[in-house]
């Protein structure tokens, strides 16, 4: 019965490390993605490239006269897009629907309202996939969704 008791205290320890690990690595791939985007309202391309992983991919699904398509969307465009002096802020407004985990990969789903400046422009939903590597958590790849109607 002692040896019962030993094995349920220490697994339940075990349970309360890795539940407290997984708040920290969600909090941390989520300040990573916030980056991301703070960098994006604030023009600041530097700012965005220090949350991507080496070889990040952007992809966006777009409906093309009825007929879903992949698209791949160069990381150096949009760096340049966001670096690039403009009148109005990107705004991507996003809530954090799902974060998963395990080991060094984490996948998030985030829908969001796209705004130039107080403009709305388009909705949808993001997917992230993040990696841990030995700097912290990086952007691997994006891929969204884009429309104006049915908006979250």
């Amino acid at each position: 019965m002692k040896r019962l008791l030993l094995a349920a205290c220490l697994l339940g320890g075990n349970f309360a490390a890795f539940a407290q690990t997984s708040t920290t690595e969600t909090a941390a791939v989520k300040q990573t993605i916030n980056t991301f985007f703070d960098g994006m309202r604030r023009g600041d391309s530097t700012m965005v490239r220090s949350t991507l992983a080496p070889g990040a991919v952007f992809q966006v699904i777009a409906n093309r006269e009825g007929k879903t398509q992949v698209q791949v969307e160069k990381v150096a465009g949009f760096l340049k897009s966001v670096g690039t002096p403009h009148k109005e802020v990107y705004d991507e407004r996003i809530t954090f629907e799902q974060v998963l985990i395990d080991a060094n990969l984490a996948s998030v789903w985030t829908p969001y309202q796209f705004y130039v400046g107080t403009t709305f422009s388009h909705c949808g939903y993001n997917s992230f996939q993040l990696v841990k590597l030995a700097e912290g958590w990086k952007i691997v790849h994006i891929i969204d969704t884009r429309r104006k109607e049915k908006c979250k």
